[in-house]
């Protein structure tokens, strides 16, 4: 399944705000990633139509079992990448952003590679 950046980024903020707070509104998403609520409205609707995420009659989001395991896919991508990277001795700072564009990019193949390699090394 193919499924856009912005997407997975969604779903990945849920997830996080979900572990963080327990519960998830379009503002909780809005403020975590910095872009408007509108934005995010939009978003949630597409998400809901595509089956990745519920939204309950308070407006609480909540990821379905397809919509969790991409966020749970990215999220691993990201924590994996940013300790490698920090690992390296690069910045945690600047090891988040770089982690954040290639958890989207990156193959499955590449990454279990390097996620085996680093099992070995850290």
């Amino acid at each position: 399944m193919i499924i856009r950046e912005s997407a997975e980024d969604y779903l990945e903020a849920i997830l996080i705000i979900e572990k963080d707070k327990g519960k998830v509104r379009s503002i909780d998403i809005a403020r975590h990633l910095g872009i408007t609520k509108p934005s995010v409205s939009v978003a949630m609707k597409n998400l809901r139509t595509e089956g990745f995420i519920n939204v309950d009659e308070k407006g609480l989001l909540s990821l379905l079992p397809p919509g969790k395991e991409i966020a749970e896919k990215t999220y691993e991508k990201h924590i994996t990448l940013r300790d490698m990277l920090v690992s390296l001795g690069v910045d945690k700072n600047t090891a988040t952003l770089d982690a954040c564009r290639i958890e989207h990019v990156i193959s499955e193949e590449s990454f279990k590679a390097l996620k085996e390699h680093a099992k070995e090394k850290l």
